[in-house]
């Protein structure tokens, strides 16, 4: 595949990249400015002159998304004789200065339940560069009319329906942020079990109340589960402080209190 193939595999796939361009040479070089080269964590596609040059590129662009660095920078390379890197010499004579550009991968959160408040949640987190699942075992929930304003944000979004939706849960990228809202209590608390049996995924969140909760705690305990390993699920969902029961009151709520888990606040 060429560059831009690769960029939109590594985004489909919720992988991070670096999008290398020669932005300028001077004298003689391997490549003409305007040449690309993406830099996966394990591939590269594309080319910026090969040799050390792009050893080092790769090099760089792989701390850049090592470190989780968003920020764009330029590096400048000597081709010369004289100009040694851990790589070896590259001695076409001329300088080259090379743009990377990373693109980090995007958080991934699954929407289990597509009713009122799923709805609401799934037209916020869509207007957020993430990875948007809505997954829903009724399939009049996930019709295009009704997801129209969900599908026209910027966030990846992708309706999934299926009879099973635990089974779809395991399958989620580890760190993936899930919210456990569907019209069934007891697809809620298979979903809740196939969370806590993962123990990878960033959040889990429970829409209920209190006696759904506790409810769910005693039926989770007797399933073997410890409580520490239970308290990773939220229940109720959202910032404790934002009071109501309106399905856009909850979904604010909820999507304000994953910002703050996105950001690190």
């Amino acid at each position: 595949m060429d560059w831009l193939e690769a960029l939109q595999h590594l985004r489909s796939e919720g992988l991070p990249g670096v999008l290398a361009t020669v932005s300028e040479v001077r004298g003689h070089a391997p490549r003409e400015a305007g040449a690309k080269m993406v830099v996966g964590t394990d591939a590269t596609w594309g080319s910026v002159g090969g040799g050390n040059l792009e050893a080092t590129v790769v090099d760089r662009a792989r701390e850049m998304m090592a470190a989780g660095n968003a920020s764009a920078e330029n590096a400048e390379f000597s081709l010369s004789e004289h100009a040694v890197t851990q790589h070896g010499r590259q001695c076409c004579g001329g300088k080259v200065r090379v743009l990377l550009e990373p693109f980090l991968s995007l958080p991934s959160v699954a929407v289990f339940g597509v009713g009122h408040v799923g709805l609401e949640l799934g037209r916020i987190l869509s207007r957020l560069p993430l990875r948007l699942f809505l997954v829903d075992s009724r399939g009049e929930q996930l019709v295009p009319d009704r997801l129209a304003e969900v599908s026209a944000g910027v966030a990846d979004v992708q309706a999934v329906h299926t009879p099973v939706p635990d089974s779809f849960l395991r399958e989620l990228p580890a760190g993936a942020h899930v919210f456990i809202m569907s019209h069934d209590h007891s697809e809620d608390f298979l979903l809740c079990d196939a969370a806590l049996r993962r123990g990878d995924l960033g959040s889990v969140g429970l829409i209920g109340s209190s006696a759904k909760w506790s409810r769910f705690r005693q039926k989770l305990l007797a399933e073997g589960y410890s409580e520490p390993e239970i308290d990773g699920i939220q229940c109720p969902i959202g910032l404790p402080d934002v009071v109501g029961k309106a399905p856009a009151v909850i979904a604010v709520s909820a999507a304000a209190d994953l910002l703050r888990k996105l950001t690190g606040g």
